[in-house]
C-alpha cells in the first residue's frame, strides 16, 4: 500500500513538473510583437516606431486622432498644450500629474479608467517611446 501511494505521488509529480515546463516553454514562443520592439529599442526611430504600435494597439486612436477632437483632444492639441505648460505626458500617462488639456471632471473619470486599463503595465521606456511617438505629430 505504501509503494502505492509513493508510485502514484511520484507519477503525479513527474506529469506537474513537466506541465510547468511545457506552459514556460509556449509562453516563451508567444512573445507578442511589442514584447519582441522592447528589446531591440536603441534609436529615437526604434521609440518611434514602438509608441506608434502602442498607440494604435492600446486603444489610444479611439480617442485621439493627429489633427481633429474625436472623443479625446487631438495628438496636435495635448502635444500644444503640453508645450505651452512645460507638461510631461509621461507623468501624466503614469497617473503623477493632473489633466492639463481636458479637465472637464466627467471627461476625466473616463481618462483616468481608460489609462488604468490600457497604459498601467506599460514600461517606463514604452511610455517614453509613446511620448517620443506623439511628440512627433506637429
Amino acid at each position: 500500500m505504501k509503494k502505492s501511494v509513493l508510485i502514484l505521488g511520484l507519477v503525479a509529480f513527474f506529469f506537474a513538473s513537466c506541465g510547468e515546463t511545457k506552459k514556460e516553454e509556449i509562453k516563451k514562443e508567444v512573445e507578442t510583437p511589442v514584447e519582441a520592439a522592447k528589446e531591440e529599442i536603441k534609436t529615437t526611430d526604434d521609440y518611434l516606431a514602438l509608441g506608434k504600435e502602442l498607440f494604435t494597439s492600446k486603444t489610444c486612436v479611439t480617442c485621439h486622432q493627429p489633427d481633429v477632437k474625436v472623443i479625446g483632444p487631438s495628438i496636435k492639441d495635448i502635444n500644444k498644450k503640453y508645450t505651452e505648460t512645460n507638461g510631461n505626458i509621461v507623468a501624466f500617462l503614469k497617473g503623477e500629474t493632473p489633466a492639463i488639456v481636458d479637465t472637464d471632471p466627467g471627461q476625466v473619470a473616463i481618462m483616468k479608467a481608460n489609462l488604468d486599463g490600457f497604459v498601467k503595465n506599460l514600461t517606463s521606456e514604452e511610455l517614453a517611446a509613446l511620448a517620443v511617438y506623439m511628440n512627433s505629430i506637429k
